[in-house]
C-alpha cells in the first residue's frame, strides 16, 4: 500500500525532530516545515495527505493557515497542536475543518492514536470516493461559518449529538445550512467511515420515491429491468439525510414509520425483508407541529422524527456572521472563479448586514458569486449591489434623521437597535478613515469597547473596507 505522507508544521527544533523520527518509524512520509509560509509551499509543491501544524507560528496564526491549507487543499486532513489550548480554540479548529485538536504536553502514544484514526479516514475516503469537483464542494462538506452565539450554540450541539444513533430533525428555513449540519453531524460520528446518503424527498416525483427509498425487483413494473438497491441500503452502516421530509406522502410516511420502529423494509415488488443499521437525519422548513394538526403529516412519524430537535436560525437572526460569510465566500469564489476580489467598503457591508436575506445563506452564497463573477477585482462597493438590497434603507425624515416606521406586524427591537449601532460604527469609521481610537472618540466610547464590538461584528477597522 503507498505509504500516507505527512507535513509537520512546528517552528520548535526538538519537536520537530521528534515528529518526524517518531512518525517516520511508523511508516510515514515526513515532510516538516518550521513556518506558515513554508508550509503552504510544501504543500503545493508534494502530495500532502495530512498535516500537523502547531498553533503559534512565527509568522502567522495556526488557525489561519488551517484555513488556507484546507481552502488550497480541500482533500487534506488537518490536525492542530497548541500548549495553549483552549474550549473556544478547538471549537474554532474543528469548525474549520480539523480533524483533531491536540494540547501539549501530549503523550506520544496518544498522538500516535490520534494520527493513525486520521490517516485510516484519509485512507478510506481516497479507497471509496470519487474526487470532489473544485469550487463549492469544500464548504457544502465542511463547515458552519460564523461566530455568532447562535453559531457557536449550534457547533457546541452538534458535537454534543453526533455520536449518538438517535433520529435528528432538523428545522429551519430554506438556506440556513441544514444539509451542511447533516454532514457535520455524519463526519464527527461513529459512522463517519461509512456513506452518508442524501435524499431530497422533495426533489423526486412522487411515484418513484419509493423505488429511490427502498429499492425495487425486476419485474416490480414497467420499465424495471433491473433489481435496483434502495438508498436505505446503500446507507446500510452509515447515515441517510432526507431532506425536506415535510413533502413526503401519506403513503410514504406510513412505510417510513415502519423503518424508524423496526429498521426494516421489502423492495418495491419484492418480498424479502430486508434489515439496515442506519441513522437517520432529517430535515424541513415546514412546521410539521402545524402539519400534524392539519392532518398532513402523521403525529406517530412526527414524534419518531422529533428526537433530537435542532432549529438553524435564519440569518436575519445572526448578522453580526453576515461580514464573516462574505469573506468566506470571497475567498471561495476568487479561488474558483480565478477573481481578484479584495473584499468589501463598510457602505457595503452596512448594506449587506441590513437586509434580511429571506433566502439565508444560500442567498447571500448566490449574490457575492454573482457579485465576484461581475467585478472581478477590486473592492465590491454599493454601487455593485442591486436595487432590491438598496431599498430596503430607511427613508430620511426632512430634518435629515433616519427613522423607522412600525407596521402592524411589529419589529424586532434588539434587531432594530443593533443595525442601528451598525450604521453609527461605520460611519464613525469612515469619517476617522479606519482609526479605531478616533471612531472612539467620535462614538464617546473606550477604544477597548470599540475594538470589541468590531471583533463581535465581524468588522475591520481598515479605512473604509471590511476586508477578506
Amino acid at each position: 500500500m503507498e505509504r500516507l505522507s505527512i507535513l509537520v508544521v512546528e517552528h520548535e527544533e526538538a519537536i520537530r525532530a521528534l515528529l518526524r523520527n517518531l512518525l517516520t518509524g511508523e511508516g510515514y512520509h515526513v515532510t516538516v516545515a518550521t513556518c506558515g509560509e513554508e508550509a503552504l509551499r510544501l504543500a503545493g509543491a508534494n502530495a500532502i495527505d495530512l498535516f500537523l501544524t502547531d498553533l503559534r507560528l512565527p509568522d502567522i496564526d495556526g488557525l489561519v493557515l488551517l484555513e488556507r491549507m484546507l481552502r488550497a487543499h480541500p482533500s487534506l486532513a488537518g490536525i492542530v497542536m497548541t500548549g495553549y489550548g483552549t474550549i473556544d480554540q478547538a471549537v474554532r479548529a474543528i469548525r474549520i475543518g480539523a480533524h483533531e485538536f491536540l494540547t501539549k504536553p501530549f503523550d506520544l502514544a496518544h498522538l500516535l492514536s490520534v494520527v493513525r484514526k486520521v490517516a485510516d479516514a484519509v485512507t478510506a475516503r481516497k479507497g471509496s470516493q470519487p474526487a470532489r469537483p473544485a469550487g463549492r464542494e469544500p464548504h457544502r462538506f465542511g463547515k458552519l461559518v460564523g461566530s455568532s452565539p447562535q453559531m457557536q450554540a449550534v457547533v457546541e450541539f452538534i458535537g454534543k449529538v453526533a455520536e449518538s444513533d438517535s433520529t435528528v430533525l432538523i428545522q429551519g428555513e430554506s438556506g440556513t445550512g441544514k444539509e451542511v449540519v447533516a454532514k457535520m453531524l455524519h463526519a464527527a460520528s461513529r459512522r463517519k467511515n461509512r456513506p452518508l446518503i442524501p435524499v431530497n424527498c422533495g426533489a423526486i416525483p412522487e411515484n418513484l420515491l419509493e423505488s429511490e427509498l427502498f429499492g425495487h425487483e425486476k419485474g416490480a413494473f414497467t420499465g424495471a429491468a433491473h433489481m435496483r438497491i434502495g438508498r436505505f441500503e446503500l446507507a446500510h452502516g452509515g447515515t441517510i439525510f432526507l431532506d425536506e421530509i415535510g413533502e413526503l406522502s401519506p403513503a410514504l410516511q406510513v412505510k417510513l414509520l415502519r423503518v424508524l420502529q423496526e429498521r426494516e423494509f421489502e423492495r418495491v415488488g419484492g418480498a424479502k425483508t430486508i434489515n439496515v443499521d442506519v441513522r437517520i437525519v432529517a430535515a424541513t422548513n415546514q412546521d410539521l407541529e402545524a402539519a400534524v394538526r392539519d392532518k398532513r403529516f402523521r403525529q406517530d412519524l412526527y414524534y419518531r422524527l422529533n428526537v433530537i430537535p435542532m432549529t438553524l436560525p435564519p440569518l436575519r437572526d445572526r448578522r453580526g456572521d453576515i461580514p464573516e460569510l462574505v469573506a468566506h465566500f470571497v475567498d471561495l469564489f476568487n479561488a474558483s472563479k480565478q477573481t481578484a476580489i479584495d473584499g468589501c467598503t463598510l457602505d457595503a457591508m452596512a448594506v449587506l448586514v441590513d437586509y434580511a436575506w429571506p433566502g439565508n445563506i444560500r442567498e447571500l452564497e448566490n449574490m457575492i458569486e454573482r457579485l465576484t463573477v461581475l467585478k472581478k477585482r477590486g473592492y465590491l462597493d454599493v454601487s455593485d449591489l442591486p436595487e432590491r438590497l438598496l431599498q430596503r434603507a430607511a427613508l430620511p425624515e426632512p430634518d435629515g434623521e433616519q427613522f423607522i416606521r412600525i407596521n402592524g406586524q411589529g419589529l424586532n427591537l434588539t434587531r432594530e437597535i443593533e443595525r442601528f449601532e451598525n450604521r453609527l460604527i461605520v460611519e464613525a469609521l469612515r469619517q476617522a478613515n479606519g482609526i479605531t481610537s478616533k471612531a472612539a472618540q467620535l462614538l464617546q466610547l473606550n477604544r477597548t469597547t470599540l475594538v470589541e464590538k468590531l471583533k463581535r461584528k465581524g468588522f475591520s477597522p481598515k479605512a473604509h473596507t471590511v476586508g477578506v
